[in-house]
């Protein structure tokens, strides 16, 4: 039985013999694209790349890619779905389509073990296909393919657009139809007929035939070039190949799993509510440890990212205790993944110290909104008349105010003897909660409207912006800026750096007379692909070096002259005066030790 680690270098393998080039994972937090707050798919750090802009490592790229899903975090706890995953990519930028695409990953899944593949027998395999709809035509073509490969008619199911098409990531963007691949996991040998509907046929990969670009308004127009994104989700496809029923009784958790049992202290680890306990458990604190211990790490906070590691943490807290953990453990959970993925990430290891001080500190601010919102909830129970009952909006008061959850909040009022009906509470609470995300979502949508992932000119002018800012920063401030983040809309940059104090009116008029002295010079900007010990010796920075060294030989450095010199991935403007003018709107604290600048040119709106 092959182990986690063999299947995802057996993956990588394949791809390689196959010409395409090996790359490392991007950050979980998406570099200058403000379209999602996490990485989601493979597909998010390579946008550009499908939009035309020739990637350092060639047409053809491998990849195990960091994601992070929040959307359906309240149904993980099942046997499925996992808030962190990996995905396993291989990646045609311009080059093959569908043909070849299919035919390797027909051989990747049916190859034997020896001869380089997973060995998944044919007799189990099955295959959908995009059933077309106004937007584009039926996919007749793959599924020739996959017949002319032993996938028998049967097996072939025509799935609509909410199956079988991906993207684009954001509102507007690559996108395109695909093919999903499926694996019998019931006993004895697999139905003649496909029904996707039975949850026996587990999708383990899908390849997405991106040939369409969706406008802003709803328009789906041909991209420049044809590419395939594929993605296989590692966990599981380690558990279908290791015989197991989901990925955590594979050894990606089961040493987590185990010492959750031994805290925990409970006899019945077979129990249904102890097992979706600690599968939340389990799954919240590795998603947790990888957000916190990426190289953009994010802290537990009431924000964006910080938010989303809050509630991780605090929902496996809350489900420890429910099967009987009652003191601190998070950071012991957190010590497993650290170990067992460290050599795979190395930024676990390096940032352990910072990991394990933070699931400390976050149980500690817990204890304490724990005892807040017991408080709150005495107090709006002293203030019911007899035989007023607390309401399910009032209960979302607490928890959106104290993090106190649901659950918690039921059995305090049963303590108290406040006796409510728990079916109209509860649909109360949850119609406030859907209200409040519909609310966030409508926020979001609004903050994050657009970014890199469109290229378009307005986008391109500020990311080359972000570039003469920091040069200029480091100028007026000293060389300890360094960038900490961005993130780049048509309407505006913004720009985290470096820096221990608020920025003087006197600094931040001479980091905008530096820029633009250097828009006025028209500078020409240049992209030459050298490697990463080139760019440094010509006095290139760059913020994710560690990612850019493993793209291989080549990477992007842009030169904005001798004034900027940037690793960078792209696009930007071929020259300055294009920009017109900079402005600085805003300069306020991000967080500790960084500050955050906002800022626009005026070549977007033709001042």
């Amino acid at each position: 039985m092959p182990t986690a680690n063999q299947i995802r270098r057996q993956y990588i393998d394949f791809f390689v013999k196959r010409n395409h080039k090996e790359i490392g994972s991007a950050s979980l937090i998406p570099e200058n694209d403000p379209t999602v707050l996490f990485t989601t798919a493979g597909m998010h750090p390579l946008v550009p790349y499908f939009m035309g802009e020739a990637h350092p490592a060639g047409k053809r790229i491998v990849d195990v890619q960091k994601c992070v899903r929040t959307d359906d975090i309240d149904e993980v706890g099942d046997t499925t779905h996992c808030t962190f995953f990996e995905m396993l990519g291989n990646w045609s930028l311009g080059d093959y389509f569908k043909d070849e695409a299919i035919k390797m990953s027909f051989e990747l899944l049916t190859l034997p073990w020896d001869k380089g593949g997973f060995g998944l027998d044919i007799k189990k395999m099955a295959v959908s296909c995009f059933a077309g709809d106004s937007d584009a035509p039926k996919d007749e073509e793959s599924a020739k393919i996959w017949e002319s490969l032993g996938i028998a008619k049967d097996r072939i199911a025509f799935l609509p657009k909410k199956n079988n098409w991906w993207g684009p990531a954001g509102k507007t963007g690559p996108c395109g139809p695909d093919t999903e691949m499926f694996f019998w996991s019931g006993a004895g040998e697999a139905p003649q007929k496909f029904d996707p509907e039975d949850a026996k046929w587990v999708e383990v990969w899908n390849d997405v035939f991106m040939k369409y670009y969706k406008t802003a308004e709803g328009k789906f127009e041909p991209l420049s070039q044809t590419n395939v994104d594929t993605g296989m989700g590692f966990e599981r496809m380690t558990a279908v190949l290791q015989g197991k029923s989901s990925p955590f009784e594979t050894e990606l958790f089961a040493d987590a799993m185990a010492k959750i049992a031994e805290l925990s202290g409970q006899a019945d680890t077979k129990s249904p509510d102890y097992a979706k306990s600690s599968r939340i458990i389990a799954d919240h604190l590795r998603a947790a440890t990888f957000i916190m211990g990426d190289r953009q790490g994010v802290t537990p906070s009431n924000i964006d990212q910080g938010y989303i590691v809050r509630r991780l943490i605090r929902r496996a807290i809350r489900h420890g205790k429910l099967i009987g953990i009652n003191k601190s453990f998070t950071a012991q959970i957190a010590s497993i993944f650290i170990k067992n993925y460290g050599e795979i990430y190395s930024e676990l290891a390096q940032n352990s110290d910072k990991i394990i001080n933070e699931f400390n500190k976050e149980e500690e601010r817990f204890s304490v909104t724990i005892e807040r919102g017991i408080k709150e909830l005495q107090r709006l129970v002293c203030h019911k008349t007899e035989g007023q009952q607390m309401t399910g909006e009032e209960a979302f008061y607490v928890f959106e105010t104290y993090g106190f959850p649901l659950e918690m909040i039921v059995e305090e009022l049963a303590s108290s003897n406040c006796i409510v009906k728990l079916d109209s509470f509860k649909a109360d609470f949850d119609a406030a909660f859907k209200k409040h995300q519909e609310q966030s979502r409508a926020g979001a949508l609004q903050k994050f409207a657009s970014g890199l992932a469109d290229t378009s000119d307005a986008t391109k002018m500020h990311h080359s912006a972000t570039h003469l800012l920091q040069a200029a920063l480091r100028l007026v401030l000293g060389p300890h800026v360094a960038q900490k983040g961005s993130n780049v809309t048509k309407e505006r940059l913004r720009f985290d750096f470096s820096h221990p104090q608020k920025m003087t009116p006197e600094e931040i008029k001479k980091v905008e007379d530096i820029v633009n002295e250097q828009i006025n010079k028209d500078l020409p900007v240049k992209c030459e692909m050298m490697t990463v010990e080139e760019a440094k010796k010509h006095g290139a920075i760059g913020l994710f070096e560690d990612k850019y060294s493993t793209l291989g030989d080549k990477v992007k450095a842009y030169f904005m002259g001798d004034f900027s010199k940037e690793i960078c991935g792209g696009p930007h403007v071929d020259h300055l005066g294009v920009l017109k003018h900079f402005k600085i709107l805003k300069e306020e604290a991000s967080s500790s030790g960084v500050r955050r600048i906002k800022a626009v040119v005026d070549g977007i709106t033709g001042l």
